[in-house]
């Protein structure tokens, strides 16, 4: 062979090596990846060639799916009482993907979740189609039902969490105004001008905002269920009755700015119990000076503060600021300044006093199920912190059911041997406190055997109400009772 002709020979093979290289790089090494790409329209099609598994509250699917009218994904997914239930499913829509638990256990509902290898493989050798698992949640149907309701009822926005104490499981995680996501589950026009209109920017009431996880409100007197908690685990005070060091009026310090009480209230060096039971910023708010920002702060985050949780859906830090000042710290320990929290964090916080100082991690879904309901996955509680003490603990539900019996959170009794610990707060918001307030109402229930079965965080916003009418003992305190009483009523 001439010299010429052996050079293209050796070109020539270089090519078909390189082409031998680059075609097994794709098979190999990259299949996954170009697999799984949101670009490749392969995948969506795929994704929506089957029926969905369902997400599953109380042995019940709440979701489902419909073969699609046109295009080229033939399945679409189906909510039942969708607005209620959004805030834990989230959405799949076949033009605007996936959210929250539909996005989160996309493997297991679509049926490509590595764990489901067996179950795919035994379809494959049958023929059948694939087949999703399903998402068993540790949700309430009743407890979400009178949530949703309840802040319907109310006509403004709001959110509502229940927890289950001695577990951290949610039982009701409500969101209003909410969104039904059957409404853009296809790839329609329709379900495009329902999507725009979820997501308009003048649309004042942002239905797609999940409330109970994912926006952070001033907690307001609330917030004193935590700071009375630092005064007994740092030994400022001993007892719930025990006189408190509390001047009236009380000049912060460091400035000479008083803090004010709402109203002629008995706070002049009352107890704790006193003051949680009408609710004295002074007598608060001074504890929390007198600790200082950082005893406050180890004790607001051994609650969660300054913290994401994940249910596993996402939920924003709560938050107690550092690096504060006597007079920023007092007014952060009664719940305003930069405090915020989520009305998760605050449905933990009743949670953590109602299971004895123990504070178990929230989470919503109970076990991922193959589709012949074979587990593929269970959650196990777990432990995330000890805030309190038993006996500090103990205390501090003896005050908060004072709050109850007696005090600004009397809405919230229950008949029945039920016992009902609460904390009512109306948190100031708007520059200068000029935009109504919030409502809060945090409780827990307690049955005759001492069990406590659900811990409650209600948050209220009411623009259009008379502010003089805007209190968390008159709009979230009854809302929780409802909530409170499902549960206990489900259970008998």
């Amino acid at each position: 062979m001439n010299k010429p002709l052996r050079r293209i020979a050796i070109f020539c093979g270089l090519l078909v090596l390189a082409l031998l290289i680059r075609d097994n790089w794709l098979q190999y090494v990259k299949a996954d990846q170009l697999r799984t790409d949101t670009a490749n329209r392969r995948v969506a099609i795929e994704r929506y060639a089957n029926p969905r598994g369902d997400i599953v509250v109380d042995g019940d699917p709440i979701t489902g799916s419909v073969e699609a009218k046109s295009g080229d994904f033939k399945y679409k997914r189906t909510y039942k009482n969708g607005a209620m239930w959004a805030p834990v499913t989230g959405y799949s829509s076949q033009a605007f993907g996936a959210n929250q638990l539909e996005n989160i256990e996309d493997g297991i509902l679509t049926g490509n979740d590595d764990r489901l290898f067996f179950r795919k493989t035994l379809d494959m050798i049958t023929g059948k189609d694939q087949q999703g698992g399903n998402v068993v949640t540790t949700l309430n149907a009743a407890a979400q039902k009178a949530a949703f309701n309840g802040l319907r009822s109310q006509g403004g926005k709001g959110a509502v969490v229940a927890l289950e104490p001695s577990t951290g499981k949610i039982l009701a995680l409500a969101s209003y105004p909410s969104y039904d996501p059957s409404s853009f589950a296809g790839n329609t026009d329709k379900d495009a001008k329902a999507w725009n209109g979820l997501l308009k920017k003048n649309n004042p009431s942002d239905p797609a905002l999940n409330r109970a996880l994912r926006e952070t409100y001033p907690p307001g007197s609330t917030f004193k269920v935590v700071t009375a908690a630092a005064a007994l685990e740092n030994g400022l005070y001993k007892s719930a009755d025990e006189k408190t060091d509390s001047p009236l009026p009380y000049v912060m310090k460091g400035t000479t700015t008083e803090l004010k009480n709402e109203g002629n209230i008995p706070c002049k060096d009352a107890n704790m119990r006193e003051a949680l039971r009408v609710s004295c910023n002074t007598v608060f708010g001074k504890i929390g000076a007198d600790l200082g920002n950082d005893k406050m702060l180890a004790e607001a985050k051994k609650f969660g503060f300054d913290a994401e949780q994940f249910t596993p859906i996402r939920s924003s830090a709560s938050v107690f600021s550092d690096n504060m000042n006597p007079s920023q710290t007092a007014l952060s320990s009664i719940g305003q300044y930069n405090t915020a929290a989520t009305p998760l964090q605050m449905a933990m916080v009743a949670s953590a006093v109602a299971n004895d100082g123990k504070l178990m991690k929230p989470y919503m879904v109970d076990q991922l199920q193959s589709s012949n309901l074979d587990p593929v996955a269970k959650t196990d509680p777990e432990e995330l912190s000890r805030p309190l003490s038993p006996q500090n603990a103990q205390i501090l539900q003896s005050m908060m059911e004072t709050v109850v019996k007696s005090g600004t959170g009397q809405r919230a009794q229950i008949g029945g041997g039920v016992t009902v610990g609460g904390k009512t707060g109306t948190a100031q918001h708007g520059v200068a406190n000029s935009a109504n307030p919030y409502a809060w109402f945090i409780s827990y229930a307690k049955l005759s055997d001492n069990s406590s079965p659900v811990a409650v965080a209600v948050v209220v916003e009411d623009e259009n109400a008379n502010r003089d009418d805007i209190s968390g003992g008159g709009l979230a305190a009854p809302i929780a009772k409802n909530v409170m009483e499902a549960v206990i009523n489900s259970k008998k």
